[in-house]
């Protein structure tokens, strides 16, 4: 899964970057410091993978993973190509999620685009830019269709009523995420790749020295909520520092600077709540590992992730859920003890499970 970290020019999207990933990219306090985007890989940070490793005293551990997109500003006029907008706005299509950057700091010393420090306006400003964007995109598919839904070409009058909905959404200054499209409406006009369709998890980047007021705080989280999005606050500055500090120093250095909470893995799980995904697991003596899949997916989809002759090829799975099996103390205890469940095809995967699939 892809995230593209977005956001207003100097609010700590590169910062962030090099925290998530332990990467060195330009981080600097002038406007486009970021062009071409930088890609990152960052493990999923996962203390139960931690306890199957020492159960099954396994030879290696192999964590879930999330690509990280570090993307340059967007400005206010990005979507009519200011700032280099229609560049950065390509590559944002790209990614699976947005991971929206926002300032929640005042510091005089570094540049706010706009003067001042003002979250609502900012989340605003980025989110226009991506309605309008869209909006270019369904006139310019629309105008498309015009010729086929004439000739009355079902496919084509299907796609234009759900170009129509999102439309009316977009005119309203609304995210198409919130124009109600099902499954089958959202099929159908895949192929745009929409950027208001993306699932949105705001990074709130504050200081230990103190974030904003409590009246631009409970606004922008008003405002993050009323969209249906969730948001994580993350002090990105202290979070790269703390890389050059040791796992077993990290809980002393972050008493002393008042950052009780790791920001980081915060940030990490709410990507991946927002993308809709869980965790299950396999473990045994040569490997303990952890394996992304959608919430909601059947026991052939999630052995998929393992194998694609899984899903095909499925007969069953034998599962259990991973404190169970920890408090079990080993998996031939766990069967004994009849803990280990037997499940077909119908059965929905749930976060923790352990499994072993069993195939043709």
């Amino acid at each position: 899964m892809k995230i593209g970290i977005v956001g207003l020019p100097n609010v700590g999207k590169s910062t962030l970057f090099n925290a998530l990933t332990r990467a060195n990219v330009l981080v600097a306090n002038y406007p486009f410091a970021t062009i071409d985007p930088s890609v990152g890989v960052v493990a999923v940070p996962d203390e139960r993978l931690d306890a199957l490793t020492a159960l099954s005293k396994s030879e290696k551990t192999v964590p879930a993973a999330i690509e990280f997109v570090d993307i340059a500003g967007l400005v206010k006029g990005a979507s009519e190509g200011e700032g280099l907008g229609n560049q950065f706005l390509s590559h944002i299509r790209e990614v699976d999620a947005i991971l929206e950057m926002v300032r929640f700091f005042d510091d005089p010393d570094i540049t706010h685009v706009h003067g001042d420090v003002d979250p609502v306006r900012d989340i605003e400003v980025l989110n226009l830019e991506l309605v309008l964007a869209d909006a270019q995109s369904v006139k310019k598919r629309r105008e498309k269709l015009v010729r086929d839904v004439k000739m009355n070409n079902k496919d084509a009058i299907a796609e234009d009523a759900v170009l129509a909905k999102v439309e009316t959404a977009l005119a309203d200054g609304k995210l198409a995420r919130v124009a109600g499209l099902s499954e089958e409406e959202l099929a159908r006009i895949k192929s745009l790749n929409l950027l208001t369709l993306k699932p949105i998890l705001y990074s709130l980047n504050g200081k230990s020295g103190g974030t904003i007021d409590g009246e631009r705080r409970e606004k922008a989280h008003a405002l993050i909520e009323s969209m249906g999005s969730k948001y994580v606050h993350v002090d990105a500055a202290t979070e790269r520092e703390l890389n050059d500090v040791s796992d077993e120093d990290q809980g002393e250095f972050r008493a002393e600077l008042g950052v009780e909470v790791n920001g980081l893995t915060e940030l990490i799980r709410g990507a991946y709540e927002t993308l809709g995904l869980i965790t299950f697991f396999t473990t045994g003596p040569k490997e303990s590992r952890a394996w992304t899949i959608p919430s909601g997916a059947t026991a052939p989809e999630a052995g998929s992730a393992i194998h694609n002759d899984f899903k095909d090829k499925f007969i069953r799975a034998e599962v259990i859920n991973y404190k169970k099996l920890i408090d079990d103390g080993s998996w031939s205890a766990a069967r004994d003890k009849g803990d280990i469940r037997t499940e077909g095809k119908t059965y929905i995967f749930q976060d923790g499970d352990v499994a072993v699939f069993l195939h043709s």
